[in-house]
């Protein structure tokens, strides 16, 4: 069939139509028939809505009829077996094959010869309907020509129901031509304003593209100069029609023609605002040339300067185009479009760098004359909104680097004139004008163009003036003064301008650094100093500001050595003892009058209160931070906020990316700091989420409860969710009867993560004496490995994970002195798990079960097995390793307030191959050192040489003095490691204190055991610091390794640091005791006062 049926015919006539309806804009604003036919073309790569017309489900649907029993036999075809090679190299797809085969089919060929000829028809039948509507109105035009003259221009729509006539209107070449002889400058206004009405009326499309467009746009330019407001009005609005619906190649004309008058309206520099944040969504597609023409023109029109004595004094002042545009758009909006894509940013920069300096001079020398000389201008919020606008538009260009390569700009030389740094009058200005305080956030958010505009001494030195002149600016705005020193402090660059470059200049010409003016203005604010603030509320909100700058120091470890002498840390701690005890004698709000006052009041208390908890809570950023915070007394009610806010997932500060889990662990790395979590029950959570996981799965399953099944009945303790620790490790490590088995509902995965804590948990070799002495838990396992029987191999997971944790914890050595089994079956060695007679004993891995002979124990109960157990490690290590035979084991004698084993002198016991007298001759000797009190912990707990109040504490000087010092060189040396661990939310400190706690044993070899005792004892203790940091940087590659695939922690517990050797290192140990000796060494010496 070559034709489709009359009733289709009149339904793709009519679908035509209201196609052609629905893109009649499109169409009627293409300025020639050729364009016309390509927005039809590409319809379907333009139109969103193009699969919503009915004329395309129409043709979709027929398509589908008509080729759909084609399609399926092509696809069945091609994808059987000898069908395959049916298809070409160049159709490398079955769907390209199967629409290559339809296309050649005869029922193709068919529907699209059906179609064509049926288009045919529908076409020719809308062009007659067409051609008629035109004839009525041609008649309907003659007749009303005499009534109304400029109706002749115009071919109005007929009544006639073809839609074609509700949109179309034409206009002749001859007709423009009359137009524009009409529209002459010389012409009546009456006739003008006629043939402007004409001209509005005709689509711009033929309009723009006659012959004698060029000649047209010169008058319609003419006509906006023109005092009477009707004909510019029109000319406008045509103007905006032309915008709206004409290529750029055409509206760049218009655009730089209205950029070359002189004297332009309100209205007209809308228009061209409006045209300028519009034209970046498209201008990319044309030549560039376009796009230079119109920023050139922008640039002109706004370079265009009324000298001061070109008008009288007495008159009024002209207004410029950047007034009316800063007006309009006083953030300027528009610059900020051209500045986002590199395709314009290129041009504007180039354009100003070479042709309109002097428009940067123009825009600076607003920007200073509204701070200088805002009296010589009449309209103060007129030049408001000039300085604003400059100010983004400079500021724009300062965040990119060809941007900041146009200044500084070059002056003419005027008497008493000044040139400042263009960051320097930029923060001069934002202090005055807040704002636009968003540009600075932005410069300092960049890290490059913070290094170069706002990491400046003059800029620091600019931002503290307010400051130093106490208060002699408002205290809103130096509360942005703080915003911008506390982000500039968040930089490892402004920091280090902040604590150790005297760049600001104080009273009597001496000059100090920014850290001390900062902390010293914090304080007067703390202690109520400052009596021109005598509001509370503009007080609290300034000093809480203040409080967050000091903060970005004193959150590490190189600040806090700044700030620690000033007693930043007891201020802010008196000032919320004081909040806290006022917040409790407010009285509750009565029904009333003032109740509404009474509780703002309460309510702004209870803020300050948190601003200074939250203040107090950073100080356990870093190791000797935390020493100061339990020195407060504030310890559990900071880890009490702290726990609040991790339960409701908030974030740290806006200068945080991290989270809490520095803070958390270096607060557990701390026995105050342990209590103080588990008192505010984040232990509690934190054992309640891990239930969660690993017993109810997520929280789609976590609904989901198991059928009931007929069981034995079991002890209820076993049915309960453990609350703590101790209960976990019985539920999940301690599984040792059947209802406890039962009571797990993923056995398996709960007790092999349970084993794998208990490995982790028993890497500290303190935290194993006290499990086996208090639970016995090598022989547990055990009595699990001899249980879990099968015939000849143990085969299953727990059974694996057992024996490593048994290997694990009963064989002491370094990376070379003991093997570990692996936790994973090998085929290559399948005795290794035999379940006969060497369960755990064979060529490889060994298994010394820590067996304490009756005739040992003295007396029963799990003191004294814990005093024994050590002996038993020691002895084993030295015999088979060292070849030593150890005699009794009093020579481990310690006093009972050490919390752990004392393993240092159990190193020194074996450096003097098992001779207790002179080993405690050595201990003696080594007790008169300074080096006694960090590598020797037992030694220096409740010693007579450490101030009351550190003793106190419960925090150690390995922690607050060797670990702090540790994460400070690390952020300097070796500062991928630094970052590693802040992004694992795991903090170097407390390995630190694991590795020194135990003297690095089972970490490594004894030789470099006995190289870190005597480097430390021969070369000074800060040689324990220098090498800690050198252990990191030779564990680098492995920790960044570890840190992707988040197991640092685990690794750093459990693994021997492999392959390192204290003289590997030795030279760049030395180069760290060069620079950080005075440092490191000075403050270890102030033992007994670490606090001042």
């Amino acid at each position: 069939m070559s034709r489709l049926s009359a009733e289709d015919e009149s339904e793709l006539q009519l679908l035509l139509k209201q196609l052609l309806i629905s893109i009649n804009d499109r169409i009627s604003g293409a300025p020639s028939t050729e364009c016309a036919e390509e927005i039809l073309l590409h319809l379907e790569e333009t139109d969103k809505n193009f699969h919503n017309y009915e004329f395309v489900k129409y043709f979709r649907q027929y398509v589908e009829t008509s080729l759909g029993t084609v399609v399926e036999e092509e696809t069945k075809n091609l994808t059987r077996g000898e069908g395959q090679h049916a298809i070409g190299s160049g159709h490398d797809t079955l769907i390209h094959a199967v629409t290559r085969r339809t296309r050649d089919s005869a029922e193709y060929q068919q529907m699209m010869q059906t179609l064509k000829n049926t288009m045919i028809v529908a076409v020719e039948s809308l062009i007659n309907r067409f051609e008629e509507d035109q004839m009525r109105k041609e008649e309907l035009h003659r007749e009303r020509q005499q009534s109304q003259s400029n109706s002749q221009y115009i071919d109005n729509c007929s009544d006639s129901d073809s839609s074609f006539n509700q949109s179309y209107a034409f206009i002749r070449q001859e007709q423009l031509q009359d137009l524009a002889e009409k529209l002459d400058p010389s012409r009546p206004k009456e006739v003008r304003w006629q043939a402007l009405q004409a001209l509005c009326c005709a689509p711009p499309s033929d309009v723009l593209s006659c012959e004698s467009w060029s000649g047209l746009r010169r008058k319609l330019c003419a006509a906006l100069t023109e005092p009477d407001p009707d004909l510019a009005d029109n000319v406008l609005q045509f103007f905006a029609k032309s915008f709206s619906s004409s290529p750029l190649n055409v509206t760049r004309e218009i655009y730089t023609s209205l950029g070359r008058l002189l004297l332009l309206p309100l209205p007209q520099i809308r228009l061209m605002n409006d045209f300028q944040k519009e034209v970046t969504t498209f201008w990319i597609r044309h030549p560039e040339k376009y796009m230079e023409e119109i920023i050139e023109s922008t640039f002109s029109l706004l370079s265009l300067h009324h000298e001061p004595g070109s008008t009288s004094p007495r008159t009024e002042k002209t207004l410029e185009p950047i007034h009316l545009l800063a007006l309009l758009d006083i953030r300027a909006t528009w610059f900020n479009k051209w500045m986002h894509g590199c395709y314009s940013r290129t041009v504007v920069l180039r354009l100003l760098e070479r042709k309109y300096k002097s428009l940067q001079f123009k825009l600076l020398h607003r920007s200073f004359s509204a701070l200088v000389q805002r009296s010589v201008y009449s309209g103060k919020e007129l030049e408001y909104a000039v300085v604003v606008h400059s100010l983004c538009f400079l500021g724009k260009l300062l965040i990119y680097t060809n941007g900041r390569k146009l200044f500084p700009v070059k002056v003419r030389k005027r008497k008493g004139a000044k040139l400042r740094p263009l960051s320097t009058f930029y923060v001069t200005v934002y202090i005055i004008y807040g704002l636009v305080m968003e540009v600075l956030w932005t410069l300092g958010d960049r890290t490059e163009c913070a290094a170069e505009c706002l990491h400046q001494p003059a800029v620091i030195e600019t931002l503290l003036a307010p400051v130093i002149c106490e208060l002699k600016s408002p205290a809103v705005a130096l509360t942005l003064v703080a915003d911008i020193l506390a982000r500039v402090a968040n930089t490892d660059r402004g920091l280090a301008l902040f604590l150790h470059e005297e760049n600001v200049l104080v009273a009597h010409g001496e000059r100090t650094t920014a850290a001390l003016v900062v902390v010293q203005f914090t304080l007067r604010l703390l202690n109520d100093e400052l009596p021109s603030l005598s509001e509370s509320d503009a007080r609290q909100t300034l000093c809480g500001a203040f409080i967050f700058v000091c903060r970005q120091m004193y959150n590490t470890c190189e600040g806090l050595q700044v700030l620690r002498p000033h007693g930043l840390h007891a201020a802010i701690a008196a000032a919320w003892k004081k909040t806290s005890s006022l917040s409790e004698r407010v009285p509750t709000p009565m029904p009333g009058p003032t109740a509404r006052a009474s509780t703002q009041e309460l309510q702004n208390m209870l803020i300050w209160e948190e601003t200074l908890l939250d203040s107090l809570l950073n100080f356990a950023a870093t190791p000797k931070g935390l020493l100061l915070l339990q020195q407060t007394g504030a310890m559990n009610e900071c880890v009490s906020y702290m726990f609040s806010r991790f339960s409701k997932k908030l974030q740290v500060s806006r200068c945080e990316k991290f989270g809490y889990g520095v803070m958390v662990t270096q607060v557990a790395a701390t026995a105050p700091g342990v209590v103080a979590l588990r008192c505010s029950g984040f232990v509690q959570a934190l054992v309640t989420e891990l239930w969660s996981t690993l017993e109810c799965g997520s929280e789609e399953v976590r609904g989901v409860r198991p059928q009931p099944t007929p069981m034995d009945p079991i002890d209820r303790s076993c049915l309960k969710v453990p609350r703590v620790v101790l209960e976990l490790i019985d539920r999940l490590i301690a599984v040792n009867s059947d209802a406890k088995i039962h009571s797990l509902f993923h056995y398996e995965q709960s007790h092999t993560f349970g084993l794998r804590l208990l490995s982790v948990l028993c890497s500290n070799l303190d935290s194993f004496l006290l499990l086996e002495s208090q639970y016995d838990i090598c022989s547990a396992l055990l009595q699990s490995q001899r249980e879990n029987v099968t015939e000849e191999f143990i085969v299953d997971s727990l059974s694996v994970e057992r024996n490593h944790v048994l290997v694990r914890v009963g064989v002491v050595g370094g990376p070379s002195e003991r093997r570990l089994p692996p936790r994973a079956l090998q085929e290559v060695s399948p005795r290794l798990y035999s379940s006969r007679q060497n369960l755990l004993l064979n060529s490889r891995w060994f298994f010394f079960p820590l067996a304490v002979s009756s005739d040992e124990m003295v007396c029963s109960g799990s003191s004294s097995r814990l005093k024994l157990l050590p002996f038993q490690f020691v002895s084993q290590y030295s015999r088979f390793h060292l070849k030593i035979e150890c005699c009794s084991p009093q020579v481990f004698a310690r006093q009972d307030c050490y919390p752990g084993h004392d393993w240092l002198a159990s190193t020194v016991f074996l450096i003097m191959a098992g001779d207790a007298d002179r080993s405690l001759r050595l201990l003696l000797g080594l007790s008169s050192l300074l080096t006694s009190a960090f590598i020797w912990p037992a030694g220096i707990h409740a010693s007579v040489h450490v101030a009351v109040e550190t003793a106190e504490s419960g925090i150690p000087p390995v922690y607050w003095c060797t670990a702090h010092y540790v994460e400070m060189l690390l952020k300097a040396e070796v500062p991928l490691v630094h970052a590693a661990f802040r992004m694992s939310g795991f903090t170097p400190s407390q390995t630190c204190l694991h590795w020194l706690t135990q003297c690095f044993w089972n970490y490594l070899d004894w030789t470099e055991i006995c190289h870190y005792v005597s480097t430390c004892v021969v070369m000074g203790p800060d040689y324990q610091v220098y090498m800690c940091t050198a252990v990191f940087k030779h564990l680098q590659p492995e920790i960044l390794r570890r840190t992707q695939s988040q197991e640092l922690q685990v690794f750093l517990k459990e693994e021997p640091i492999r392959g390192f050797e204290v003289s590997d290192y030795l030279e760049f140990m030395e180069r760290l005791e060069r620079s950080y000796r005075d440092v490191v060494l000075t403050d270890m010496k102030t033992l007994r006062d670490p606090v001042g």
